[in-house]
This record gives structure tokens, C-alpha cells and sequence, in this order.
């Protein structure tokens, strides 16, 4: 039953890139549009994203539940040594969606539509920037248990420069998402053109930031190189990643809807698979060598049992119901 968990958490975490990503990418695509695009990336992005943006944190929450409930140990040494970064996350998650909802919904249009523009774009940005943050900090070696001052605990835990370069590799991901979502959402072809062209753009600023990664990870000395090119499950998982580049730039070039949202997926599964195959069950790695593992530092037995079945039972009221969500407001968007 252990492994039946720690299925649902890597699989929670990958939905919550794939579709929390793509939430956040609207407010990223928005920073980065022109005054004079920015109505009409409102205008389509919203309205995509306007009926399902909550169901997206659901992923999160799970991620959240499964460790606390299945992973103490984990979530304790998580929670304490990188609340900083989990605070600075969790504040722009309710910024992000207060903002969303005072812009949308609020019965009087006045200039306080404007902060509300402010804080929702930048809070797009700072979320998934602290999420690539916290996630590079537990394989970066920086989380020191052994620590006596506050800046070596709590601080230079996650302030570093691979964890901030990764940090800006998730906002460009996330923003190449939304963009490659959202161009089945179109309505004529010059948007479509428009989304096409910030797909492309943010494809190649999570090229360059993944070079920047990298070069961050040889400076620091994490072996990221060795992670992820080090055994055949790496190996692939990138190989098969750059092979289906083509077939996505072909679905952009042919607005090949399906085919772009399926390469897109693929892409982001794979470089998370390639990110933490290596180390696996490692999930934290401590500074001196020390570890945190999905197979060591499980709960109890009898709880981790009850964690799996209340997953798979869970799974078949909220799957559905969640799909069913989906299909009822695609059902109601006008035909284009």
C-alpha cells in the first residue's frame, strides 16, 4: 500500500504543474503581453480558465495531505526549514485568487481594477517561482538539520543560486503551458496566432532557463548531469522528451490543437520524471549527505493503509466528478 501512495503523490504533484501550471502561466502570459494585447489575453485566458481555476489547487491540497498524514518526518523538516519559501507561496496563492475574483466579479468597475491586475499578475509569477524554489531546495543539498543560526536554517536553506534558477524554470514552464492550452480556446486566428507565438517564446525561455539550471547545478555542486543522465530511465525520459519536440512545433506551426496539448504534457511529465527517477525514494536530500526517503520515513503501517484506501476510494467520487466539471462548462462555451 506504500507504493500506492507515493503513486498518488507524484501524481498529484505532475497534475499540479501540468494544470495548477497552466493556471498560473494566464497571469504569467499576462505580465508578459503589451498594454494594448492585454484586454484580449484577459478576455480568452479567463474565460478558459474562469469555471475550473479553483479545482486546480485540489492537487496541491493532496500533495499537502499525503505528506503530513503519510510522511511526518518529510513534511516537519519541509514545512520548517523552508517555511519562508512555503509562506511566500501559499500568500500568493490567496492574493492570486482574491484578485482574481474582486477583478472578475466585483459589482463596481473603478481603478481598484487596476491593483487588482497588479497583484493577480505579479502573485501569477511569484507563486510558481517559490514552487520551483522549494522543490529544488530538498535535492539541493542546502537544507541543514545541523544548523545553529537562523540564516544557515531557514535562509540559505533555499537561497541559492540553483534554487532560484530553477525557480524561473518553472515560471517559463508554466507559461508555456497556459499558452499552449489556451490556443484551442481561440475564438479566430489572430489570437490563435498570438497564443502560438507566446507558446514559442516561452518554450525558448524554459530552454534557456533549463541552461542556466544547469550551469547554476555545476557551480553548486549538485549532480544534476549525473541524475539525470546517469541510468537508462533518464536517459530516456529526455530522449524521449527532445524527440517529441518536433511533433510539438509541428502542432504549433499546424494549430494542431490535440497535438499540442498532448507534446506540452508529455514534455513537462518527462522532465519531472528525468528530475526525480535518480534519487528516488530520496525525496529530501540534507546537507552532509544525510537524507529523507519515501521508503524509510513512512508513517505507520496501519496508517499508511487507511492514507491508500481513502486515495483509491476518493478517486472514484472525485475523479469523476472533476471530468464531469470540465465537460459541463465546454458544453456551455458559445460555438465558435
Amino acid at each position: 500500500m506504500l507504493y500506492v501512495v507515493i503513486v498518488y503523490l507524484w501524481a498529484a504533484i505532475l497534475l499540479y504543474l501540468l494544470l495548477g501550471g497552466a493556471d498560473f502561466g494566464a497571469g504569467i502570459i499576462e505580465f508578459f503581453t503589451s498594454r494594448r494585447n492585454r484586454s484580449r489575453t484577459r478576455r480568452t485566458m479567463y474565460q478558459a480558465i474562469g469555471p475550473v481555476w479553483e479545482a486546480n489547487h485540489m492537487w496541491l491540497i493532496i500533495t499537502i495531505v499525503i505528506l503530513f498524514v503519510g510522511f511526518p518526518k518529510i513534511y516537519t523538516t519541509m514545512s520548517v526549514y523552508l517555511h519562508i519559501p512555503l509562506t511566500a507561496m501559499l500568500l500568493g496563492i490567496i492574493a492570486r485568487g482574491t484578485a482574481f475574483v474582486f477583478r472578475n466579479y466585483d459589482a463596481v468597475k473603478d481603478d481598484l481594477q487596476k491593483l487588482y491586475s497588479r497583484i493577480f499578475v505579479y502573485s501569477s509569477v511569484i507563486t510558481p517561482f517559490f514552487l520551483g524554489i522549494i522543490a529544488a531546495s530538498t535535492v539541493s543539498g542546502s537544507v541543514d538539520p545541523a544548523a545553529e543560526d537562523f540564516l544557515s536554517a531557514y535562509v540559505f536553506s533555499w537561497l541559492n543560486w540553483f534554487s532560484v534558477t530553477v525557480g524561473f524554470f518553472t515560471v517559463s514552464i508554466c507559461g508555456f503551458l497556459a499558452a499552449a492550452f489556451i490556443i484551442g480556446e481561440t475564438n479566430n486566428e489572430e489570437d490563435r496566432g498570438f497564443f502560438t507565438r507566446k507558446a514559442k517564446w516561452m518554450l525558448a525561455a524554459a530552454v534557456a532557463c533549463g541552461v542556466l539550471v544547469f550551469t547554476a547545478a555545476y557551480m553548486q555542486g549538485v549532480p544534476l548531469v549525473e541524475w539525470i543522465f546517469g541510468k537508462p530511465g533518464g536517459i530516456l525520459a529526455i530522449s524521449l522528451a527532445s524527440l517529441s519536440l518536433p511533433f510539438l512545433w509541428y502542432g504549433l506551426e499546424k494549430g494542431k490543437t490535440v497535438l499540442i496539448r498532448l507534446a506540452a504534457g508529455f514534455e513537462v511529465t518527462m522532465i519531472l520524471f528525468a528530475a526525480t527517477y535518480r534519487h528516488f525514494p530520496n525525496i529530501v536530500l540534507l546537507k552532509g549527505g544525510g537524507y529523507l526517503s519515501l521508503l524509510e520515513h513512512q508513517g505507520q503501517d496501519k496508517t499508511i493503509d487507511a492514507l491508500a484506501w481513502a486515495l483509491l476510494l476518493g478517486s472514484i467520487f472525485i475523479l469523476p466528478a472533476l471530468f464531469y466539471l470540465l465537460y459541463s462548462f465546454e458544453k456551455k462555451r458559445p460555438v465558435r
